[in-house]
């Protein structure tokens, strides 16, 4: 009873965490509408899929001790957002302005950390959480700056579910305006060895609930 147990809470809460962190982050490629405050967006957005990619890949990670989990964690977030973003070719937009975040390449680094140190926990959380935090606005940095025309393109296709007073309008300068990947990785850096920490934590409440 407990193996099957076991193995059916497994999935299920794989399904629901990575469900949700996808949801959660869905629209997190989205910087180029808030053109206002795209260098801001990117910031805070680039914290927010750090903290879902962390707990989640980690917690994946943990739950089977196999390295290589925390990067199907990350395809099956990929993978999920590249359905959602569909929804954007209904509404005309072109391809090359829709942004899908990149995780991949970060949860790669999470199950290398975690590789390298022979499944040592608490280096994951140190060094994979230091790596995926660093790496994320690096990558998705690349992505955003391979979009055609954002500007334009803001203009010329203007999002029916914005409200009026978040219609792109005209850049300002100021807005996290030195260099926003400094920032979001800066920040992710430190804030992502907690997130490491909770994904583990998740993997040990788990496992209790499951002995009960």
């Amino acid at each position: 009873l407990m193996v099957w147990l076991r193995r059916c809470t497994h999935y299920l809460f794989i399904v629901v965490v990575a469900v949700n962190s996808t949801l959660l982050t869905i629209n997190a490629g989205d910087y180029i509408f808030y053109t206002d405050w795209a260098w801001t967006s990117f910031t805070v957005f680039s914290i927010s899929q750090t903290l879902m990619l962390a707990v989640g890949a980690t917690y994946y990670l943990t739950f089977t001790g196999a390295p290589g989990t925390a990067t199907y964690y990350g395809l099956i977030m990929t993978v999920y957002t590249w359905i959602a973003k569909g929804a954007w070719f209904a509404l005309g937009y072109p391809y090359d302005f829709i942004v899908t975040p990149i995780w991949l390449p970060s949860a790669m680094l999470l199950d290398l950390a975690y590789w390298a140190t022979k499944k040592n926990k608490h280096s994951l959380i140190l060094f994979g959480g230091v790596l995926v935090g660093m790496s994320l606005p690096l990558f998705n940095m690349v992505n955003l700056i391979t979009v055609a025309d954002p500007l334009e393109t803001a203009f010329k296709y203007p999002r029916p579910t914005l409200p009026p007073y978040m219609t792109p309008i005209e850049p300002q300068v100021g807005k996290f305006y030195n260099s926003p990947v400094a920032l979001g990785a800066g920040a992710g850096a430190v804030l992502s060895v907690t997130f490491t920490a909770l994904g583990c934590k998740l993997n040990t409440w788990t496992y209790r609930w499951m002995a009960a």
